[in-house]
């Protein structure tokens, strides 16, 4: 029988502390939606509920609840001691996912697990990055702040160095039934623009940590390859995930009747795990229709990269990653949209179009391809 590691002690006071800064950052989000948190007690015991009142026709809303992690991404964080970004993407896996129904997520609630915490200006420093982070992306995000979780459970947390961490989210989001995408809206002559990603988002990291590690050795956070950039692997990889969140509920007119849509919208894609097959394939399928990518945006270099250090087909890579857009969106106001996004600092282009052929067509702009031969990934029966 294996031996049992040991259990640490949990240090209570620091956990405290360390909770009180996270509470204190969490209330810098407020402002971003002011009037929908409520604090009913002003003292860090106190409870904070959110107001039914803020929301217009409350009663004729739907609620839902998006629940994900930042997964081994954090592991890039721990080895470059820089955790001020990694609360983007912990945020942008739950609103990115809330807007594609036409949700509009609103509030936010984290639990973070780390493997211990002790009394060092390491890890003190580590939490304020993180509380640095969470301000940040939640602005990004347009969402509040209003509760969370600090763990400390030894040796059930691993990872690089000597702070340790997993972190996870659940993200509130409303939707009125009349602006609920459906994917049923989609027709045929519809644009697709890709929003474009620069770096990868927070699922496939595995692999990119087992390319690193087999081409570049232990400390391959820190190497630099000029044919790439001149800033460390570790700085790219750790990029930030983009939130389109509030971008696209801007789009919408998000759960509110009275506001303005900014362009016709007939579906939305989040490109995470699986790709641009399956998270566009997700999005026809209650139409049945296909879709033509004939003018992809370009994968980012550093995405390229790994794929050739993992020998991945591109197929293989498309069903991975992004391979360019962070975001999908169905439209026929294609102009609109693309001159939306740019006045909010979003890359974007046409990149394809529904076509009368029931099927998923991507042209390959992979590190394989030595050609424009489009390939044809799926095909609906």
């Amino acid at each position: 029988m294996s031996e049992r590691a040991p259990i640490r002690d949990v240090n209570i006071e620091v956990g405290d502390d360390v909770s009180k800064m996270l509470y204190a950052a969490s209330k810098l989000t407020h402002n971003n939606r002011p009037g929908l948190v409520e604090e009913l007690h002003a003292s860090f015991s106190g409870t904070r509920t959110l107001n039914n009142n803020y929301f217009p026709r409350v009663a004729e809303l739907k609620h839902n609840i998006a629940l994900d992690g930042v997964g081994t991404k954090v592991e890039i964080a721990e080895r470059m001691q820089d955790h001020r970004t990694i609360a983007f993407d912990l945020m942008a896996m739950v609103v990115d996912d809330a807007v594609v129904r036409g949700g509009e997520p609103y509030a936010i609630g984290t639990v973070l697990d780390v493997r211990d915490l002790d009394d060092t200006a390491e890890t003190f420093n580590a939490v304020r990055q993180l509380a640095e982070g969470y301000v940040n992306a939640a602005h990004n995000a347009g969402v509040v702040i209003v509760n969370g979780e600090t763990a400390q459970l030894g040796d059930r947390v691993g990872g690089y160095g000597n702070f340790n961490y997993n972190w996870a989210s659940a993200a509130l989001w409303m939707a009125h039934p009349d602006r609920v995408l459906s994917g049923m809206k989609i027709r045929q002559g519809d644009s697709l623009v890709g929003l474009a990603e620069h770096g990868f988002r927070s699922n496939g990291i595995t692999d990119v940590r087992m390319a690193m590690l087999e081409r570049y050795g232990d400390e391959w956070q820190h190497v630099i390859n000029r044919e790439l950039s001149d800033r460390a692997l570790g700085q790219l990889v750790l990029r930030p995930s983009t939130i389109y969140a509030k971008f696209v509920t801007a789009l919408t007119g998000g759960y509110d009747l009275d506001r303005e849509p900014r362009a016709e919208v007939h579906g939305v894609a989040h490109i995470t795990g699986g790709g641009q097959p399956s998270k566009i394939g997700r999005l026809l399928e209650p139409s049945g229709l296909g879709v033509v990518i004939d003018d992809p945006l370009e994968p980012p270099t550093i995405m390229k990269h790994v794929q050739e250090i993992r020998g991945f087909s591109d197929e293989e890579a498309y069903g991975k990653w992004h391979m360019g857009p962070g975001m999908v969106i169905v439209t026929p106001e294609p102009d609109t949209v693309i001159a939306e996004a740019e006045s909010e600092g979003i890359s974007a282009q046409r990149i394809g179009e529904i076509p009368v052929k029931p099927c998923i067509v991507i042209k390959n702009r992979g590190a394989k391809a030595d050609d424009n031969i489009a390939r044809q990934y799926l095909t609906f029966q």
